[in-house]
Order: C-alpha cells, then structure tokens, then sequence
C-alpha cells in the first residue's frame, strides 16, 4: 500500500503515516523502483494499534514501548495494564481539578449580587464607570 492507501483505510492524513514512520512508530517501507513507499498490509494493523493507544490517552513514546514488546511477539499486557492504570490516575486528577474549578466558579456566580453592580467595591467586577448612579 502508498502512503495514501494506508491513510485513508485508516482514516487518517498521508501526513500523519510520515510522522508516525519518522517516529519509528511505523517501520520504514521498502521503495517501489518510482521511490514510492510501499506498507505491507501489517502496517494497518500497526497504525490501528496506535490509534487505539491514542483513544485511551496513550503518549506516543508510550506507545512506541508497547510496540516494542509487541514487536518481540510478547504480549505486552502487563506494561499496557501499568500504563493505562497510571492514565486512569491522571484522569482522576484532572476530573478533581476540574470539579473544584466548576465549585470555585458555581461559588463566584452564587456570590455576584442580585443587582449588579449596585455598590461596586475594590475589586469588584463591575467598574466604578459601570455603577448606578447614587442617589
């Protein structure tokens, strides 16, 4: 298959197999005598591999050392297990911080008052040019 074959069975940009080839995520492809690339049909299963990897949150170095075990013809559940549990914990993280930024920002909008700028103070989010006029 040309570079645009396994792109587009994979639905993916030509530009995207290079990168994964100069990555070394992809084996380099031997040369047609016009200097096309020329994948073997495995290349596709490879470049779903990476894909999938990369649906799950996977770094591309992480991949690339799934793929070397793979390579090896070992089974690379373990280091998978270990990766995608170290993923799970990253997720939990970033769901605890966004949660407390959606507390923070439910708590700013609870305390903005009912007139707005009524009596704007120091810092307070309407400027003074803003404010009703005083009576």
């Amino acid at each position: 298959m040309r570079v645009a074959e396994l792109a587009a069975a994979a639905g993916v940009g030509p530009d995207t197999v290079r990168y994964y080839e100069r990555s070394g995520l992809l084996a380099a492809p031997p040369r047609t005598s016009g200097g096309y690339r020329a994948f073997p049909p495995s290349a596709l299963d490879r470049l779903r591999f990476i894909q999938g990897c990369q649906r799950l949150g996977l770094r591309l170095k992480e991949i690339g050392e799934l793929l070397t075990i793979r390579d090896t013809g070992e089974c690379p559940c373990e280091p998978a297990e270990m990766l995608l549990r170290k993923r799970i914990e990253e997720i939990d993280a970033e769901a605890a911080r966004l949660a407390a930024l959606r507390a923070d920002l439910v708590r700013m909008v609870d305390s903005l008052p009912e007139n707005p700028c009524a009596d704007p103070a120091p810092g307070a989010w309407c400027p003074p040019a803003m404010a009703p006029e005083r009576r």
